[in-house]
């Protein structure tokens, strides 16, 4: 084998662990969801995750460090998973803030249709495990910050006459919450799209003037 042919070798040789690296997380954090959704926080242990992942313990620890590592972990892929990119491209092309609104709202009904049942995992479990709420209240902080930024961003007016930000902000929340989308979806067997819909014109009536 020539000189070159051994450094392509070596190069490919490279790309082909991290390739493999990268699998071993997915794996491991595809095995953790599964057993996290269906037993619940407290009740999977690491071994547990090792074993459905076909790894080893101590891999579990060197990819993730913990169960919370893996957590978080799961909740940055789940804004991946939502397309935040995509949002972000709409609100920069978006001037008019009834379209920002509809991007901000299908950006939450992909989030809670493809993470949904993640997220009522760590507001559960947060509940025991400190970690996990600080988890929860700084995704809110973080969400609230967006729409903050957003808003702001407005034209003077563009809120509803007597809106203040904060309030603006807790409307936005409490429509736009896994909880409506849960009821609305679970309970009263709306398709993910209907409920976006709903949400942008619900956002714009509640929070625009007229």
């Amino acid at each position: 084998m020539t000189k070159p042919e051994q450094e392509g070798r070596r190069r490919y040789d490279s790309l082909r662990r991290l390739t493999q690296a990268h699998q071993t997380r997915a794996g491991i954090a595809d095995a953790a969801r599964r057993l996290f959704v269906s037993h619940g926080w407290a009740a999977t242990t690491v071994r547990d995750i090792a074993r459905e992942a076909g790894v080893s313990v101590p891999t579990v620890y060197a990819a993730y460090r913990n169960k919370t590592g893996l957590v978080q972990a799961l909740a940055d892929a789940a804004d991946l998973a939502a397309d935040l990119p995509r949002m972000l491209d709409e609100l920069e092309t978006a001037q008019d803030p009834k379209r920002q609104l509809a991007a901000m709202a299908g950006y939450d009904r992909r989030l809670f249709e493809r993470a949904g049942d993640l997220i009522a995992l760590i507001r559960e479990a947060g509940r025991t495990e400190p970690e996990l709420a600080d988890l929860y209240a700084q995704a809110r902080r973080q969400a609230d910050q967006t729409r903050i930024q957003v808003f702001s961003a407005w034209p003077p007016n563009t809120l509803r006459r007597g809106l203040d930000m904060s309030t603006a902000v807790d409307i936005y929340a409490t429509l736009c919450s896994i909880d409506v989308y849960n009821t609305l979806t679970a309970e009263r067997a709306w398709p993910p799209d209907q409920v976006e819909q709903w949400w942008g014109e619900a956002l714009a009536r509640e929070l625009l003037g007229r």
